[in-house]
Formats: structure tokens, sequence, C-alpha cells
């Protein structure tokens, strides 16, 4: 034990002592900051862009209906062909041309309209120029089916449905989506952790055993002590790292929307929000601030201590898990190009879970695939943690899926960490020759 101990201080030393760690310790928070800034700041020049498009109606329809907003504003052509409202379309440098043809009624007209621009049109215009076209010509048909204009505003009235829990608390859509983003996050983090310090480790091994220093090492130890103490020294640096990123980064962001006045809600889409024809402004900003307590409150209500917790766990086998595979490619190669062959087959279990656990924790966080993802040992680090914000017991995650998902891992990294032990043991001597598929298998019966 006390040979485990060492290796793993000398390990942990020379990844925090080495230069390029340190370099990127203090670099890092500064350029995840920088993009953040960069990301706002394009996203505001983004949504202030105001495209301008001229209206050429020819038509006695369509006069009031097009009206500007802060995105989009409508120049209305008098008088011209089409060939010359093109060519001043172009000219003024306009977004676009709306074409108005004369006919006989308002359905013709839609029809017969058109919108000329220089490359293919934004969707967002397009909606938006078809959202009025639907409402006049809804309108059009309930007016000859005898609907009045005010009728015809009674109609068009928005609907939300009202949602409460069985205990009577008024809850709101979207918050399983919120909650399946957090729970994702966590387990981004531990998909890039396995990622990045997993690689730490396999360069570790193909370093020293290039050079040769591993055969006076195992001299003294055991392979297996030496490939753990490696596994363990390095993801206590990285965690050294990571939670100097966050720490740092959490704190320099702070003071950039502190000093600087940055907007993050750009970023969720809450700046674009504006309010609708069917209420006023006062009532809009009762509604969102209604809302925003809601959500508030659901995410305070989001059991962060099980999250939390769980994250650790999951983190700590996850990595063991993936860091034991890595160890043994690093030792079945000479260098880091022969690895190629082995990578992907690693990393492709981590890119299924989290695409595959979005799309099934959405949709149904208890459905047959997101709970047969969250057991697997290779995916559930990451599946799990998407399906925990919701809580344990009724309406959230049973506890025996959590057990049996621990469990799993708990068996999985045993029997991985056995196995790489195996290939590490032969591999760490072996020279000059890249291995093949066939070749690992027989090393494991070694």
């Amino acid at each position: 034990m006390g040979k485990l101990a060492l290796i793993i201080r000398r390990e942990y030393l020379a990844k925090v002592r080495n230069r390029s760690f340190i370099v990127m310790t203090i670099l890092s928070p500064l350029l995840i900051v920088g993009m953040i800034v960069l990301i706002v700041y394009l996203t505001k020049i983004n949504d202030n862009e105001k495209r301008v498009i001229s209206v050429l109606n020819e038509s006695a329809f369509f006069y009031d209906e097009f009206s500007s907003s802060e995105t989009l504003s409508y120049v209305r052509f008098d008088g011209l062909t089409l060939q010359q409202a093109q060519d001043s379309t172009n000219s003024l440098g306009y977004y676009g041309l709306l074409y108005l043809p004369q006919m006989d009624n308002a359905e013709e007209v839609a029809q017969a309209a058109y919108l000329y621009t220089k490359d293919n049109p934004n969707t967002q215009v397009t909606q938006k120029l078809e959202a009025v076209f639907q409402k006049k010509l809804r309108q059009g048909r309930m007016e000859k089916l005898g609907v009045s204009a005010e009728q015809f505003s009674e109609i068009e009235k928005p609907f939300e449905i009202n949602l409460a829990t069985f205990e009577g608390e008024k809850s709101i859509k979207g918050i399983n989506e919120i909650k399946a983003f957090i729970g994702g996050g966590f387990g981004y983090a531990i998909m890039m952790f396995i990622i990045i310090y997993g690689g730490f480790v396999m360069r570790s091994v193909i370093e020293e055993k290039t050079s040769r220093i591993i055969e006076v090492i195992i001299s003294s130890v055991k392979p297996f002590q030496l490939m753990l103490g490696k596994i363990i020294g390095t993801s206590l640096a990285g965690i050294t790292q990571f939670v100097i990123w966050i720490v740092s980064a959490s704190l320099l962001l702070f003071l950039v929307v502190l000093f600087l006045g940055l907007d993050l809600s750009v970023l969720s889409g809450e700046a674009a929000m504006a309010p609708g024809p069917m209420g006023s402004a006062a009532d809009f900003n009762s509604i969102v601030n209604d809302d925003m307590l809601l959500y508030t409150r659901e995410i305070l209500n989001i059991p962060w201590a099980l999250l939390i917790g769980s994250f650790l766990i999951y983190f700590i086998l996850g990595y063991l898990i993936y860091s034991s595979i890595y160890a043994a490619i690093g030792a079945a190669v000479d260098n880091e190009t022969d690895t190629q062959q082995f990578i992907f087959p690693i990393i492709l279990p981590l890119m299924l879970a989290i695409y595959v656990g979005f799309f099934s924790v959405f949709s149904n966080p208890h459905g047959p695939i997101a709970v047969g993802f969250s057991l697997f040992p290779l995916t559930s680090p990451i599946v799990m943690l998407m399906r925990l914000p919701g809580g344990i017991g009724e309406g959230g995650v049973p506890l025996w899926q959590l057990i049996l998902s621990i469990a799993l891992l708990i068996v999985t990294f045993l029997g991985i960490v056995t196995l790489a032990a195996k290939i590490y043991r032969v591999g760490i001597l072996m020279y000059g020759k890249r291995p093949t598929y066939k070749e690992l298998f027989k090393w494991l019966r070694y």
C-alpha cells in the first residue's frame, strides 16, 4: 500500500508541476469566460440586425397587415413595375422584395405572392410573412361564414392549459427539459473529464514505455499497482485543475457581469421575448414574473444533495472504468499514433450516452430506453444523472434502479480493471509491434 501511495504522489506532482498543466490551469478560465463574452456579444449583434423588406402591393388587399417590428421593417413602393422594384431593392441594399400582384380576392393574391431575395431567405423572416398571410386569410374565411372581426379576435385568443400537482401546487411546462439539461451538464462534465484525463493516463504510460523507464519501475512494484497509481494520481491532478477552473471561471464571470454589465439573458432567448397582441406589456411582465418564480421554485426543489452526491459516485466509478481501458491501450502500443484504432470504441459509448440520453430522457425519462441506458455501466454515469434531477421515488427514479446502476458500475469496474491489468502486465514490456485485437484477447488469457 505504501508503494501505491508513492506512485500516486509521484504521478500527481509530475502532472501539477508540468509547465503546460500550469499554463492551461491559468489560461483556461480566461478562455472560457472570453468565449461566453464573445457569444453574448455576437448574439446581441445578431439580434439587433434589422432587415428591411420592400413591398410592391398592386392588389387592394394586405395594406395594413405588414407592420414594422424591432427586427423587421417594411418600405412600400408605389407606381413601380416589378423589375424597377427589384432593381431599387438591390440598389438600396434591402433584404428582399415582397410582391403582391393584382388579383380579385385575398386568397388569389396570397397564392400569387412572391418574396424575392438575393440568397435563400431566413426561416424566421418567411415564418413572419406567412403568419401575416395566414391571419388575414383566416379572418377573411371567417367573415364569409358570418364571423365579425371582434368575434375573430376572440377566436384567435391563445390558450394554455393550467398545470398542477396532486398536492395542489401550480406546475409549469418545460421544467422536465430544464432538469434534464441540468443533469446532462453534470454528465457532460464527466464525459469531458474522462476523455481529457483518460488521455493523460494513456500518454503517460506510452512515454514511460518508450523511454524504457518502465523496466526499472516494475522491478520494484507490481504492474497492477503501477497502473492503479497512475490512474488515481492523474485523476487527483485532474480534479485539482477542474476545481480551479470552476472557482476561477465563476469568479471571473461574476466580475465581468458586475463591472461590464454583461446581459446573459440573451443566451436563453429571453431578450427576444415581447408582449403579444392580446395583452398589455404590464400583463405580460406579470405573467413572466409569475413564471420565473415558478421556474425558480422548481429549480430550488431539485434534490441538489442527491444530484451532487451521485455525481461524485458516478464521476469516480466512470473515470476509473474508462481510465483503466486507456492505461491498457497505452501499455499495448508504442506511440500515440497506434492508439487511434482503439480510441473510437472507447469514446462511442460516451457519445451514445449524451445523444441518446438527451433524446430519451426528454421524451420519456422512465421509458425503456432511458432506463436501459441508465443501468448499462458504460453509459449510466451520464444518462442516470440526466434522470436524477426528478428525484428518487414516486415521480422520479426508483431507488432500486439507482442502487442497481451503482452496483453494476462497481462490478464492471472490478472486471475491467482486472482485464486491463492483464493487458497492462504483458503489453508494458512489448516493443516494436502494433498489437491487434486478436493479440489483446490472447493477453487476457495469460
